[in-house]
């Protein structure tokens, strides 16, 4: 594989790819910017998956966060890609890429009938932070550590393994009930209220009174519509507001854990570990460390 590091005006960091004869390339990324910055560029037609440790910002098209823990699918070869990066957050993800000559020859001519249905899979996975086989097959690559042939072997086995993960994940949710168009209404409010009121108790009576559902159908419905339990709902949105408190004050870990609904730290630590890949005090070091070298490079220029 290739590795390097980089350090600029605009920011800093290390990077790291394996590619194979053009059919795939694994990317290993840790880097971040000084300033808040615009990203806009045309991704090469292919087909990826990435799962980011640690990220900020917003996609445009489709409008959303970008937030630790997800995984992301990319079809290339479409509309530009165009996304806002927050500064100073380090953006750490492990992804692998396929391309056209991997899915539409090689495993087109190995599986003719099931060409276009990894397409629909890459395309139904888009964003999830629900997807625990395929962060654990993707940690593995980060952490392997061989050379030659193995090397050749445990990657070519990886990256297969990955498609298969997506294409499982897609058949599985094709099998499951649709959801109807007014359940997804319904559901949609439930989600937006637990985002509100994460930190509080959120007992399923009650979420199954503003869904307008029964229990066990809401718990049923949700799954379908996000791909996660509602608990495991719950736990992601309040991740993501205390990577907030995190990067942004310096209040203790147990104070954070306790506004974002957690009277015992180290549950808390437990769950914001699951869902980033780093304890809250590990997070926490990443960002300020960003941030440090931002004013360090402040005081050199300024010199």
């Amino acid at each position: 594989g290739l590795c390097w590091r980089h350090t600029s005006q605009q920011g800093g960091g290390f990077f790291w790819t394996y590619g194979q004869q053009d059919l795939y390339t694994i990317k290993i990324h840790d880097f971040f910017f000084h300033e808040d910055q615009l990203l806009e560029f045309h991704w090469p037609e292919s087909l990826s998956v990435t799962w980011y440790e640690s990220i900020s910002g917003e996609e445009f098209s489709p409008c959303r966060r970008l937030v630790p823990g997800c995984v992301k699918s990319f079809i290339g070869g479409r509309e530009p890609y165009r996304a806002l990066i927050h500064r100073q957050i380090p953006i750490v993800s492990i992804g692998v890429e396929i391309t056209p000559a991997y899915y539409r020859d090689y495993l087109r001519r190995q599986f003719p009938q099931e060409h276009q249905s990894l397409l629909e899979s890459f395309q139904t996975l888009d964003q999830t932070e629900h997807f625990p086989e395929m962060v654990q097959l993707l940690k593995q690559v980060r952490d392997y550590r061989g050379e030659g042939l193995p090397a050749r072997l445990f990657y070519d086995g990886k990256v297969a393994e990955a498609v298969a993960l997506v294409a499982e994940r897609h058949l599985k949710r094709k099998n499951r009930r649709s959801v109807s168009a007014e359940d997804m209404v319904r559901l949609a409010d439930v989600a937006a209220f637990i985002t509100a009121h994460c930190a509080d108790e959120l007992p399923l009576e009650r979420l199954s009174r503003i869904g307008c559902m029964s229990i066990s159908k809401l718990k049923d419905a949700f799954h379908v519509r996000y791909g996660c339990t509602i608990t495991q709902y719950i736990q992601g949105q309040r991740t993501e507001q205390a990577g907030r408190l995190l990067r942004e004050t310096d209040l203790p870990v147990s104070q954070v854990a306790a506004i974002v609904g957690y009277q015992n730290p180290s549950r808390f630590a437990e769950i914001f570990r699951r869902n980033t890949g780093r304890s809250p005090a590990e997070y926490r070091r990443a960002c300020w460390s960003s941030f440090t070298e931002v004013n360090d490079m402040e005081r050199k220029d300024s010199l």
